[in-house]
């Protein structure tokens, strides 16, 4: 019997999630009737492959006389692989294991044993390789010789060579495989690891502007700028500065009502530059080793060509007129959203496809989705699939802030990485329930978290009220818990000015209205830090290695993640004003020395720390938080 095999995702449904160059711990529970012993082997298939390859498996729970078997795999290549497990009864083992038994308790008169033994040779002969042909010939001499004293006997038939050549050459008895196999894909490190900077290319002199901007981004150690929409953008009830229903002259509109006389999803705002323009912004940034991502938002202005093209694409009411997209309270009267029903859905999902293949052509290998969970599922699993079988590494990013289920099928059908709960979890019974559970409930094998900050709908009250400490502490939580995280510009100014008391809207927001933007924030700095820190740190490059400790004070957050060898400790202060103080304390279990140093590589600071309780002092304004490496001797 073959049971529970992981990593799986809902039983073999969906494939589990690793970035090349993961070892993968395949596991399963392999048991038989009686007290025969076993044999297990993950075999597995690279992408683009025919041939599949072994892995031994052993028992690494048997200590405990339990039935768990492990088997590791090292995924050296980008794409879907596959994996199952076969078992066998180990038919000379379990002969040889018997035998063992008997001789250590001094039983004699073992001839019927060895008639037993002779027949197995045999036919592990008939099998066996010229290298092991040697070795079972001379045992089968041994055991054929009716004069070999008893002793030799024994002695040659539970030797370690004979058992090895016999294990490569007997039969597997009785062998079971896991069919279908399971399926494990594969990304490139992107998918997994990387600080985001959002910005919008308006307030920085276009994509021109942007380009510019790089080299400084580059230093600062960001990883992907991701850009909101740069189409061309609607005049039909343009929306005005605070999303004012009527604009103003020279109001720019939201980039999120695209489409007008110049174009539409696959066209550059001519404000912003051009097509030529984007190639230029991806080469630079990838000779300075940045991503660019772009949004990908199905929706459209009353102007885009497509109302005109192909008007069955859209939701008309009755009356005939179209209905413009809502989810009350929020109205979007500039924001016109395709008909998924239409009877004309090949045509309007090639179109989709044929754009952003557009934009890979042009260098872009990173989309941010806007709003995910209002497509169909089977849209997004053919597209992304179509998309991949294009470019292999093109990432994904959900937007999605909607119900938990919703989000982890998003997760499961083939995005990279989503938008996570992050923003709304501000205490530490919070924080420590919903990292555990992105790292440990089974989500952590396909659901990948990217905790941004910040974003241009999202200001939290926390962020509002605490000012400097709060844009600290949020900073080095995100940067430090989640592989992937990111900030909205304006974080680094600690901009943090709501429309109206209550409202997670900024005022004057930048999606309605033009900003004179440059890189000069008081936080850049220890955006800098911390981003070189993640680069130099592999413990902080993944999820399912935090463990958070009790810090006798819920004022303080503090937990410690570890990696080959590298070993981080983070604690916070959520008190954004005030000094804290509490005992982070350091289990015993996971492994470090009775005492160490650690060195805080936020200010050099050196420190002595021990198993069990460490006194710990944070204050607003001196220092929000310590990130600590353990010096290793």
């Amino acid at each position: 019997m073959i049971q529970h095999p992981a990593p799986a995702v809902d039983g073999g449904r969906y494939p589990a999630k690793r970035c090349v160059g993961d070892r993968i711990e395949v596991q399963a529970d392999v048991f038989r009737d009686g007290h025969e012993l076993l044999r297990a082997v993950v075999r597995y298939r690279p992408p683009r492959s025919r041939r599949w390859r072994e892995a031994e498996m052993v028992r690494i729970d048997a200590h405990l006389d339990g039935v768990r078997w492990a088997g590791e795999i090292e995924l050296d290549s980008i794409g879907r692989w596959e994996y199952t497990v076969e078992a066998w009864t180990d038919v000379f083992g379990t002969w040889r294991d018997e035998l063992d038994r008997k001789v250590t308790a001094a039983q004699h008169d073992l001839a019927g044993e060895m008639a037993e033994g002779v027949v197995l040779l045999r036919a592990a002969l008939e099998r066996a390789t010229s290298k092991d042909r040697g070795v079972i010939d001379r045992a089968l001499a041994t055991l054929e010789d009716g004069a070999a004293p008893e002793a030799v006997q024994h002695e040659t038939s539970l030797g370690e060579d004979l058992f090895e050549a016999v294990e490569r050459s007997q039969e597997r008895h009785g062998s079971v495989v896991i069919d279908p196999p399971m399926a494990i894909e594969v990304d490139r490190e992107r998918a997994r690891f990387g600080a985001w900077y959002e910005m919008f290319p308006r307030s920085w002199g276009g994509l021109a502007g942007v380009e510019r901007q790089l080299p400084e981004l580059a230093k600062l150690g960001f990883d992907i700028v991701y850009l909101p929409p740069i189409h061309p953008i609607g005049h039909t009830n343009r929306k005005g500065r605070d999303n004012a229903l009527v604009a103003a002259p020279g109001d720019p509109g939201s980039p999120w009502a695209i489409g007008n006389q110049h174009g539409g999803h696959d066209a550059v705002d001519p404000e912003l530059g051009t097509i030529d323009d984007v190639r230029s912004l991806t080469t630079t940034a990838s000779e300075l080793g940045i991503e660019i991502a772009l949004d990908f938002a199905i929706q459209c202005s009353a102007d885009h060509p497509w109302l005109t093209e192909h008007p069955e694409w859209f939701h008309h009411r009755p009356d005939g007129t179209l209905k413009y997209a809502e989810n009350p309270p929020k109205r979007y009267q500039d924001i016109y959203n395709v008909n998924w029903d239409t009877p004309d859905w090949r045509a309007l999902w090639d179109e989709l496809l044929r754009i952003v293949v557009h934009w890979v052509d042009c260098g872009v290998k990173v989309f941010r989705v806007d709003n995910p969970h209002t497509k169909p599922f089977a849209f997004w699993a053919w597209m992304i699939g179509r998309v991949h079988a294009h470019d292999r590494d093109v990432v994904f990013l959900a937007e999605a802030f909607t119900r938990r289920a919703v989000m982890r099928h998003l997760a499961k059908i083939g995005f990279s990485q989503s938008y996570t709960y992050f923003t709304w979890k501000n205490s530490r019974h919070e924080l420590s329930e919903y990292v555990s559970e992105l790292a440990y409930s089974g989500e952590q094998e396909y659901f990948r978290p990217n905790f941004f900050v910040n974003t241009p709908d999202i200001l939290h009250e926390y962020l509002v009220r605490g000012g400097r400490g709060a844009f600290e502490a949020r900073l080095v939580l995100a940067a430090t818990l989640s592989p992937s995280y990111g900030l909205y510009s304006g974080y680094e100014n600690i901009e943090n000015v709501p429309v109206r008391e209550g409202s997670e809207e900024y005022l004057h927001s930048e999606k309605y209205e033009l900003k004179a933007r440059k890189l000069d924030g008081p936080l850049l700095r220890l955006i800098g830090q911390l981003n070189e820190i993640r680069r130099a740190n592999p413990a902080l490059q993944e999820l399912s290695n935090v463990t958070f400790l009790n810090t006798a004070n819920d004022a303080l957050v503090g937990y410690l993640k570890r990696s080959d060898g590298n070993t981080i400790i983070v604690t916070v202060s959520l008190d954004p004003f005030g000094q804290q103080e509490g005992l982070a304390t350091v289990p015993a279990h996971l492994g470090l020395p009775p005492s160490f140093h650690a060195v805080d590589l936020l200010t050099g600071e050196r420190f002595g720390w021990r198993i069990g309780p460490n006194y710990v002092r944070l204050a607003a304004g001196e220092r929000q938080a310590h990130v600590l490496l353990v010096e290793t001797v």
